[in-house]
């Protein structure tokens, strides 16, 4: 399948290098607003002579790509997968899946306006460590809380320093997103306290404590900080349930272990297509061929991006925040800001935010997306 990659910073070159490895997918150009930069990420990948541009439209049409790759920053990320949408073309997007959830919401109504694909890269559900742990909960029984601890202290200079809420704003979806992978379970309310420590070298809250509420009535406990040097966790984090029949734990680099089986005896998740974004790339071209579900499609994720903007929420406020408070503002503001009439009717059709989310991720909004040819030509390469 041709795929263009747009981005061409330092994640955009991780991801020219794993599309041209991969074997489903095939590199057919680079998208970048810098020009200089896409055409030095082409030459490090030493193919100086494949096709780069500053528009991907332009480009995908000139290529006959049938799908784009966003690696752009996140304030670009709607109006790119929106216009890749609507030109016909499959979207994997890195995460999040926009800058705000309000953004989030409006690409979510234009892929079921377009009836394209798009889905974001968690990277990080795509470890296989991961799912064995996931195995291992499953065969406790009934899980009464899941925690995850991740103490890190990475000093990145740049804006993450600057930010109001960095480690959960641009941290803790990794750990949000695993926890809704790791119980299938959805959050319904989190009470949230960030703060920063008197050595800390950001500008905003580097530390946080949240609790989420699940539908079942369970807990997920995050507990974090990005300014706690010595002892560092894993950047997975360090997880423990505790269920039924015993409890589970993984330090998030080793294998994981259970009181009620050897990790050896869990099964990997039938569902893992691969490590890090690699995986995020197959699962998403096997989509893409097959029309079986895509690893992060956008009805599916948007959800971890809500407990981001719950969490900061809660925070702010001192407050216990519901997750349907957060998604009926956010598609109250995704209406007053969309600026396509088609793309609104399908905000304001939808009963609730949750339910047109439960919907889609389970095939029941229309349309599903469209299943690629694997061999006939695309109609808009050139002849």
């Amino acid at each position: 399948m041709p795929v263009v990659v747009v981005g061409a910073g330092a994640m955009g070159r991780a991801w020219l290098q794993t599309v041209q490895a991969g074997e489903d997918a095939e590199l057919v150009g680079v998208a970048d607003l810098d020009l200089a930069a896409a055409r030095d990420a082409v030459a490090a990948l030493g193919r100086p002579d494949l096709p780069v541009d500053v528009d991907v439209l332009a480009l995908a049409a000139r290529t006959g790509a049938r799908a784009v790759v966003d690696v752009t920053v996140p304030a670009a990320h709607h109006p790119v997968t929106t216009a890749a949408l609507f030109a016909g073309l499959a979207v994997l997007g890195e995460k999040p899946a926009a800058a705000t959830l309000a953004q989030a919401l409006s690409l979510t109504a234009a892929a079921e306006v377009t009836g394209q694909l798009f889905a974001v890269s968690q990277s990080r559900r795509h470890n296989p460590r991961l799912a064995r742990f996931r195995e291992l909960v499953r065969g406790l029984g009934a899980v009464g809380s899941l925690s995850a601890d991740f103490f890190r202290a990475p000093r990145f200079g740049g804006f993450r320093e600057e930010m109001a809420q960095p480690l959960l704003v641009d941290m803790a979806i990794h750990h949000f997103d695993a926890a809704r992978y790791l119980l299938d379970v959805e959050p319904v309310a989190v009470y949230c306290e960030s703060w920063n420590p008197p050595w800390s070298w950001y500008a905003g809250d580097a530390s946080a404590s949240a609790v989420f509420e699940l539908a079942d009535g369970s807990r997920f406990v995050f507990d974090g900080s990005w300014c706690a040097p010595g002892e560092e966790t894993s950047w997975n984090g360090h997880w423990r349930v505790s269920a039924e029949h015993g409890t589970a734990e993984w330090d998030g680099e080793g294998e994981p272990r259970s009181s009620a089986a050897p990790a050896q005896d869990a099964a990997p998740d039938a569902g893992a297509v691969g490590e890090g974004i690699a995986g995020a790339l197959t699962g998403f071209c096997a989509a893409l061929r097959t029309g079986a579900p895509a690893p992060g499609e956008v009805h599916e994720n948007v959800l971890s991006l809500a407990m981001v903007e719950a969490a900061v929420e809660s925070a702010t406020t001192g407050g216990r925040v519901l997750l349907d408070d957060v998604l009926e503002r956010a598609r109250r503001r995704a209406v007053a800001e969309e600026i396509r009439d088609d793309v609104r009717d399908v905000l304001t059709g939808w009963p609730s935010v949750r339910e047109a989310l439960a919907r889609g991720r389970d095939g029941a909004s229309p349309p599903r997306h469209e299943i690629l040819p694997t061999s006939d030509p695309d109609p808009r390469s050139p002849a």
